[in-house]
C-alpha cells in the first residue's frame, strides 16, 4: 500500500495530481516488492525540522527517505518532500515539477529499499535504477541535463 499525505497547500495549488503522481511513482520504485510506504507532501519548514532532528543539518532539501525497522513489516518506511525546494529545484533544472516529483520519490523508495550513493559504483547503480523506472513512467532521464544532478540527502 502506499499512502500519499500533504500537508503542504502549495503542492497541490501548484499539481493538483501531485498525490497521484507520487503514488505511482512509489509503486514504480517498489515493482514487485511487497511493503508499505508513506509519502509526505510538507513544507520546506517540517523537512528543515526532520532535516535537523533526524540528521543533524539543519536547513531545508529536497527528499528524505525515513527507511522503517524490519521488525516494522510491511511498513517500508516513509519519504518526505519539501515544497519549496523542490519547486525551485525542478526550475532551475528546467524540468517540470511533475517529472521532478516523480524522480524525488523514486529516489526515496529506492532508499527505503537499500539503495545509496556513498560511493561512485553505488551512485552509477542507483541513477541507472532511477532512469529505468522513469522511463517505465515516461519520465526523462534525470541526470541528461547539465544540471540534472540532484542533491542526495539519502536516507536518515
Amino acid at each position: 500500500m502506499i499512502e500519499v499525505e500533504i500537508e503542504s497547500d502549495g503542492w497541490t495549488t501548484t499539481l493538483p495530481e501531485a498525490a497521484a503522481i507520487a503514488e505511482r511513482a512509489a509503486r514504480a520504485a517498489l515493482g514487485t516488492i511487497e511493503g508499505d510506504v508513506v509519502v509526505l507532501l510538507a513544507d520546506d519548514a517540517a523537512v528543515q525540522d526532520l532535516n535537523a532532528r533526524f540528521r543533524d543539518n539543519d536547513r531545508p532539501t529536497n527528499v528524505l527517505s525515513f527507511p522503517a525497522a524490519e521488525s516494522a513489516f510491511p511498513h517500508l518506511g516513509d519519504v518526505v518532500l519539501g515544497y519549496a525546494y523542490c519547486t525551485a529545484e525542478a526550475q532551475a533544472q528546467g524540468k517540470t515539477l511533475s517529472d521532478h516529483l516523480s524522480h524525488l520519490v523514486v529516489h526515496g523508495v529506492l532508499h527505503l529499499l537499500g539503495r545509496d550513493h556513498e560511493d561512485d559504483a553505488e551512485a552509477e547503480e542507483m541513477e541507472a535504477e532511477e532512469r529505468e523506472i522513469l522511463a517505465e513512467l515516461g519520465v526523462a532521464d534525470p541526470y541528461a541535463a547539465e544540471n540534472g544532478a540532484i542533491e542526495h540527502e539519502g536516507a536518515a
